[in-house]
């Protein structure tokens, strides 16, 4: 299974979003792009009628003090925050419900590296490592790589629940859109489902000492039959 992602991963300088690979980063991609429409707009119209002002030399006493202005500028926005915020309930509720899960993962950040227990399976937990620059090969990437993957079967309903023995850290997988704290003595919850099969990189998100940016993760998607082989197997 040590293989390179055949989807796009990071690179420096990327202006969008990684490809998405769960429901909800496909979700957040479209109020991404729906609430950029609405900005867009109103900036294009703020923006012309302030220059259009501001070259005009003779400026209507009218408009300054135009009662029926003022009112469509005040229930306008109304309207807009509702177009807003409609969607982003409604992204909240999904992001924080969790119907039957087949799995349940379990993450504890340490400083500085993961470590995970499949809660369903016995004696199945083991830490996850940053590999080090001297042992990489042509396959594996820099800085986002680790010795101990998380493999997880695709299109499954999977929960993962975030806790930390030390301090703060988060777990940040960007192309499945999930993003939940670490805390000392508190579990959060996740959930999500992959796509399709591949490799997802993500990293510590919580500034969390000395080695913070040196604690990746990495998520392997398989289908059912291989993750069943893997867990029976290692």
């Amino acid at each position: 299974m040590r293989t390179r992602s055949p989807l796009k991963i990071p690179f420096f300088g990327s202006l969008r979003f990684q490809n998405a690979n769960s429901p909800l980063m496909e979700q957040l991609i479209f109020f991404h792009s729906h609430s950029m429409t609405i900005l867009i707009l109103i900036m294009s119209i703020v923006g012309y009628n302030l220059l259009k002002t501001i070259n005009n030399k003779n400026i209507n006493i009218i408009i300054i003090e135009s009662q029926p202005l003022e009112l469509f500028w005040t229930v306008v926005p109304t309207f807009i925050l509702l177009l807003i915020g409609f969607p982003s309930i409604r992204l909240l509720y999904l992001l924080d419900e969790v119907y039957n899960p087949l799995i349940t993962l379990k993450t504890v950040g340490h400083q500085w590296y993961w470590r995970y227990e499949y809660s369903d399976f016995i004696n199945k937990e083991f830490d996850s490592y940053i590999v080090n620059s001297n042992d990489l090969n042509n396959n594996l990437t820099r800085l986002i790589e680790v010795d101990n993957r998380v493999v997880l079967p695709f299109k499954s309903q999977i929960r993962n629940l975030v806790s930390s023995a030390d301090v703060l850290h988060s777990w940040t997988v960007p192309c499945l859109g999930v993003k939940v704290d670490a805390v000392p003595g508190r579990l959060n919850q996740l959930r999500f489902i992959l796509n399709r099969a591949g490799l997802f990189y993500g990293q510590c998100s919580e500034i969390c000492g000395a080695k913070h940016r040196f604690m990746p993760i990495c998520v392997e998607s398989v289908n059912y039959k291989d993750f069943s082989k893997w867990i029976l197997t290692e």
